[in-house]
């Protein structure tokens, strides 16, 4: 969650552009929050670089006069509900500390399951994408995507070095070098973790490798304008890195500020769609895990192969081993030498013993999703990220147990509770989470039909309200998750549903510009069309724009500024805030990230 930058009023023009001529302040002797016009009807605030409109309340006839400084509270994050595994791989470690370490959006949470907290990291500006442990476990390295920062400004892709106890940031890498974003990072291991290979999102995918300690960029290639899944130094040879990803693994040799490049040569094997993954065997040779569920072991030749043909030094397969149906999405290298591999279509954790036999494997029940990430946890226990975001922890004697678990796709809507600490989540996912905020459990969860874009529970704390993407909305019963009622208002998303204070009414926003309003009964059982307002939709600017933010409140008899107008015998309805999303209509498509 962001902040919105400082509001600004924007004239709107019409009956009260001339009520405050008088009003005048120097553009460049104001601050942020304080450039604005003092005419109009509503206020503009911008959110990331998009304008968010919020109608003034019809009472408030001069805005300057009861605008206040921000208030010196601060928020601070307490827990961070999800792990992010669906488009992310080899991203769940045991820190010595004791706790799991993995991200989720900007925040790389370090979570102790033992005492049930969370610590987290709160370096980054945008979402976090990939992460490296240095050899002595305790410093950490992150790679985020580009983005923007609250006043629309591009924020620039990099990788943050940072201390795991003290949570302090040791360097930033990368500002103005890497492109879109961070693919995949490496520690070295030879040279104890001096330096860091990183591979960017650029169509060339940029290989670099850092001095990190000193910030400084010691070489740079392009590697592939295919995609780049792995990057790797070798453990015990410092001027090897390996790279991976559709159809290849090359192997770089480093020296100084230049990078040689051979590309493993797959001979009489068949070459797979995609390389996924990398580990290291004892005796130095390094295996890959592929789309086709096999593993390879690469050996380095040193002689050549074929009189007058070949190279020396030129990596070829030694070994094909089929591992998994499906991808082999991820390889874990134990500390007593064995191996751990995880697979895709087939939903298994493997143990391979040390001449790569297998031990023991154990299936992932498919509602957890395929494996993403694989790690060693405490004495014989063994850390699972998988592709519907769940974090696993056990045994393959005891199974496995949930750790952390959240939404699979972007969530949209968030209520809660008017009396208990729950609160309630929903998604496009279509999962309906209900959360509880003490423990930081999930109670229950119920799947719609359709993608879920806002809910508000009604104030009785018997039922809650979920509006769709398509213009449905649903009451479920909030202790039983058991479907209440059903109603479909318009064919467009629904962007707010609120109730009002004494629960008699309840307020749907649409995208089609319209808010419907529904008389409530028998605590929340009960609804009826009583009537909708025609003229939500700003016009601002020359644009149309979409309801997104309606507050209710009682005793007043209109909606603040905007022209809607209920008729004097309607109870609950107070002169209250509305929010238009500042979005051309023909763009309302677009994904959210986007708007």
């Amino acid at each position: 969650m962001r902040a919105a930058s400082a509001s600004k009023l924007i004239p709107k023009g019409g009956k009260n552009a001339d009520k405050h001529k008088d009003v005048i302040v120097s553009q460049a002797k104001m601050s942020t929050r304080e450039k604005n016009s003092q005419e109009g009807e509503y206020i503009k605030m911008f959110m990331r670089g998009r304008p968010i409109t919020m109608f003034l309340p019809s009472d408030v006839d001069k805005y300057y006069e009861i605008k206040t400084e921000l208030p010196p509270e601060k928020l601070k994050l307490e827990w961070v509900y999800g792990y992010r595994g669906r488009d992310c791989r080899a991203n769940v470690y045991l820190l010595p500390t004791g706790e799991i370490i993995y991200f989720i959006a900007s925040v790389v949470v370090l979570f102790n399951y033992e005492e049930l907290t969370q610590r987290h990291y709160l370096g980054h500006t945008d979402c976090v994408k990939c992460l490296a442990v240095h050899p002595d476990k305790i410093r950490i390295a992150t790679g985020q995507l580009a983005g923007v920062d609250k006043d629309g400004r591009l924020l620039h892709p990099h990788v943050r070095v940072w201390d795991s106890v003290s949570l302090m940031t040791l360097q930033v890498i990368g500002l103005g070098t890497f492109e879109r974003g961070v693919g995949c990072l490496d520690f070295s291991k030879a040279d104890s973790g001096m330096h860091l290979c990183v591979i960017d999102d650029s169509n060339e995918h940029m290989l670099t490798v850092w001095d990190w300690q000193k910030k400084l960029k010691v070489a740079e290639i392009k590697t592939t304008n295919e995609v780049v899944l792995a990057v790797a130094f070798h453990p015990t040879e410092k001027d090897t890195i390996i790279t991976s990803g559709k159809s290849h693994i090359f192997f770089w040799t480093w020296n100084g500020n230049s990078l040689a490049r051979k590309q493993g040569i797959f001979g009489k094997y068949e070459k797979p769609k995609f390389v996924q993954c990398l580990a290291f065997l004892g005796n130095g040779e390094v295996l890959t895990g592929d789309s086709g569920g096999i593993l390879l072991i690469w050996s380095r030749t040193t002689v050549e192969t074929t009189p007058g043909k070949g190279s020396k030094g030129v990596y070829q397969i030694s070994r094909q081993i089929k591992a998994h149906d499906g991808s082999v999405f991820t390889l874990c290298q134990m500390r007593n030498g064995m191996l751990l591999t995880g697979g895709g279509k087939d939903r298994k954790i493997i143990l391979w013993d040390h001449d790569l036999n297998p031990e023991r494997e154990i299936e992932v029940p498919d509602q957890y999703g395929t494996i993403r990430a694989v790690a060693e946890g405490k004495a014989d226990q063994v850390l699972i990220g998988t592709s519907r975001n769940f974090i696993l922890r056990g045994t393959f004697n005891d199974g496995f147990r949930v750790e952390v678990q959240g939404h699979t796709d972007e969530l949209w809507g968030l209520g809660t509770h008017p009396f208990k600490d729950l609160f309630l989540t929903c998604a496009q996912d279509r999962q309906v989470c209900m959360w509880n905020s003490v423990d930081h459990t999930l109670e229950w969860t119920r799947l719609l039909d359709e993608p879920g874009h806002c809910a508000d529970f009604h104030p009785t704390g018997t039922v809650v309200a979920i509006g769709t993407h398509s213009g449905r909305w649903f009451v479920l019963d909030a202790e039983t998750r058991d479907l209440v009622s059903i109603h479909t208002d318009g064919n467009e998303q629904l962007s707010v549903m609120r109730y009002t204070v004494d629960g008699t009414f309840l307020a749907v926003g649409s995208h089609d510009n319209f808010i419907y309003l529904y008389t409530v009964t028998d605590n929340g059982r009960k609804y009826s069309r009583y009537g909708k307002c025609t003229k939500c939709g700003s016009e601002g600017d020359g644009q149309l724009t979409f309801l997104s933010i309606l507050g209710l409140g009682r005793d007043s008899s209109n909606s603040g500024g905007t022209g809607l107008a209920f008729p004097p015998s309607t109870p609950g309805i107070q002169a209250g805030c509305l929010g238009v999303d500042q979005e051309n209509h023909m763009n309302q498509k677009r994904q959210p990230e986007e708007r």
